[in-house]
């Protein structure tokens, strides 16, 4: 039995950059605790989970027992089964009262991404903030979604009680107000819970690289910002070479001590566990109980079958797009793949070929800028700042629709556009702007993680209505936005993931949602593999073996691959 935390609290939040562990870390713990005989509650808040494929269990909105831990049981948070429940109890008291119209303008009103997540925000307060939610159980962990999207998640009670307080007029783009003041006391509940030591613990989760630990540190500092300071940091996937002959293996640790040598103060002061790389991906009860051991020693090696399918080099790819002269690159996947890294390839790729490129991306956690070395003059690296964009937003709002309202007019606009919802149409526009620029030169946009770019994409109605507002309507990027996305020849999609399980069938649900929209990926790029390359090192043969199934199950899935071997280059 292995047990992450020592002493843990009630609460615990696994949080972190993606694809750093937070889910294995979390279930791990979870699984830990109950065999020791503590009655635990795992709560996924991640519009993107994969706790089901990890416990090997399917889940719902409601508590279900993991049949294999007695006294462990799990939940989703589903953000649009969330926004859904949501509406209702704002629109249905209304039904038999208001109009048709009416009803239906409520309900578009509370149609947007920024509702979905208040929805789901909704859900998470009780268990958070009311503990008869979750009294039977002696532990509440919570395994969130990727940084950024904490953080706001986090924020949003302060920010909602304080919106609520000065919002006069009752209503603001969520629609009417009731849903929200309704749940004041609740908010107010979980704020005080995720601030009290005593009862709360936030684990940040990292891996042993430096955009892992810069993205943990930065994630310290606001939660400190925030009143939150029982923090604990798990340090995951150390590796140690077991064979001083591979080079693969000394460079891969080597880059592990040189990143935990050089932590940042700010998580040098925090209690840290070190966990060590498993020969094997962390699938089902029995991998998530050996997590935090060292003494486990890898399987038996397994008869290597060779890959079933055409793998494309990723410079024929740029060279094909490259023949196109301009248009959209966009990179998307599940968190911690190395969408940054790949983007960042293509769009110096393309500018050393003498085309006008911009780099930029959607993410606020990215690190654009640092992954674009050796930098030719044509290319630009830029980035979606949301404050910037908000505030821009706004003061365009506030010049157009604001010049003919009366003083009391002009002050309830203001306090509109103080919704943590402005952000969302900001960042959208902003996004819709960018993809305009491939008209004239390439554009390659290193999205945000998959929940978050969906949330992204499925704002456009919601967008479109909001504007509305302004009297020059909706800009010709926003209407053109979904018509570009369609056009293979103007916007080129590439699924990135690594050679895992989760990422890569995350990256499968990704492809479906897309096609919902009628939009196809161009290619596939399989990052940081070990298929590549030749490996003495034990542990690394046995995950390199490991690797053979999960390529198959792209190959067979997919049209075009790319297979990026593993590189010590990290942001």
């Amino acid at each position: 039995m292995s047990v992450l935390i020592n002493d843990p609290t009630r609460i615990l939040f696994f949080t972190g950059k993606g694809g750093v562990g937070k889910t294995s870390s979390a279930c791990a713990t979870a699984i830990g605790l109950s065999d020791s005989g503590k009655r635990v509650l795992l709560v996924s808040t991640d519009p993107a989970s994969n706790l089901d494929e990890m416990l090997g269990t399917g889940l719902g909105a409601k508590p279900t027992p993991v049949p294999s831990v007695p006294l462990l049981s799990a939940l989703n948070i589903d953000p649009e089964e969330a926004a859904r429940a949501y509406r209702e109890r704002v629109v249905g008291p209304y039904r038999g009262l208001l109009p048709a119209a009416a009803l239906q303008s409520m309900e578009e009103q509370l149609s947007g991404a920024c509702t979905m997540e208040i929805a789901a925000f909704d859900e998470f307060s009780k268990l958070l903030g009311d503990e008869s939610f979750t009294a039977e159980f002696d532990h509440v962990i919570f395994d969130t979604a990727p940084t950024g999207h904490t953080l706001r998640l986090l924020e949003l009670p302060a920010a909602w009680t304080g919106f609520i307080e000065t919002n006069v007029g009752g209503t603001s783009c969520l629609g009417p107000l009731s849903g929200l003041a309704a749940q004041k006391a609740l908010y107010a509940a979980s704020n005080a819970a995720l601030r009290d030591s005593a009862t709360t613990t936030l684990v940040l989760v990292a891996r042993p690289d430096k955009a892992s630990l810069t993205e943990a540190e930065r994630t310290r500092d606001e939660l400190s910002r925030l009143g939150v300071r029982n923090l604990r940091l798990i340090i995951n996937g150390i590796f140690t070479a077991r064979d001083a002959n591979d080079p693969i293996a000394l460079a891969l640790e080597a880059q592990g001590q040189e990143a935990v040598k050089a932590l940042p103060p700010g998580l040098l002061a925090i209690p840290r566990i070190e966990v060590a790389l498993l020969p094997f991906g962390l699938i089902g009860i029995e991998a998530l109980r050996k997590l935090g051991r060292t003494d486990v020693a890898p399987p038996p090696e397994a008869e290597r079958l060779p890959l079933a399918f055409k793998v494309e080099e990723l410079d024929s790819l740029v060279e094909e797009i490259a023949r196109a002269g301009k248009g959209v690159v966009m990179t998307m996947g599940k968190g911690g793949v190395g969408k940054t890294i790949v983007a960042a390839r293509i769009a110096v790729a393309l500018a050393k070929r003498g085309h006008e490129v911009t780099l930029t991306t959607t993410d606020p956690a990215a690190h654009v800028d640092a992954a674009a070395r050796d930098r030719p003059p044509t290319l630009r690296v830029a980035r979606i700042d949301p404050l910037v964009e908000t505030r821009r937003y706004a003061e365009e709002v506030i010049a157009e629709a604001g010049k003919d309202l009366d003083q009391q007019g002009l002050a309830l606009l203001k306090e509109d556009l103080r919704s943590p919802c402005t952000e969302e149409i900001a960042v959208f526009r902003a996004f819709a702007e960018t993809v305009a620029q491939g008209q004239e030169r390439f554009v390659v946009i290193d999205t945000a993680p998959t929940g978050h770019t969906l949330l992204l994409l499925d704002a456009a109605e919601s967008y479109h209505r909001e504007v509305l507002r302004k009297p020059s309507g909706s800009p010709d990027a926003v209407q053109r936005l979904t018509p570009r996305l369609r056009d293979a020849s103007y916007t080129r999609i590439l699924l990135v993931t690594i050679p895992e399980a989760t990422p890569i069938h995350e990256a499968m649900q990704l492809e479906r949602d897309l096609a919902r929209a009628d939009i196809r990926p161009f290619a596939w790029i399989i990052n940081q593999s070990l298929t590549p390359l030749a490996l003495s090192d034990p542990l690394l043969r046995s995950r390199k073996a490991q690797e053979a199934t999960h390529l198959r199950e792209v190959g067979e899935h997919a049209e075009r691959i790319v297979v990026m071997p593993w590189s010590a280059e990290t942001l």
